[in-house]
């Protein structure tokens, strides 16, 4: 069993990232509105994602000296989450351009 503070944080890293997906989604299907796009996308997904979950987790990571998971954790956020706003932009388009 690890130590406290060295698991790896599975359910933030997957809340993040299907919030990543949703946030791509949000862009695909809403007009560029000043006002809209900042409500739902900071507002709602920002209440869904967990970025200050995600610093808490990878600072709790490095201080149990868990360098290898803290390094994965980070920087699998940031590439799966850029991937993930990336694919779900692309299937929205994809989705528009088979029905028109």
């Amino acid at each position: 069993m690890p130590h406290a503070g060295t698991a790896f944080p599975w359910a933030t890293l997957i809340t993040n990232v299907l919030g990543c997906l949703l946030m791509g989604v949000l862009m695909g299907v809403t007009p560029p509105d000043p006002l809209l796009r900042p409500f739902l996308g900071t507002g709602v997904l920002g209440g869904f994602t967990t970025f200050s979950t995600f610093a808490v987790e990878t600072r709790t990571l490095l201080a149990g000296h868990a360098w290898l998971t803290a390094w994965l954790y980070a920087a699998g956020s940031v590439l799966l989450g850029a991937t993930a706003v990336h694919l779900g932009l692309a299937a929205v388009r994809r989705s528009r351009g088979a029905a028109g």
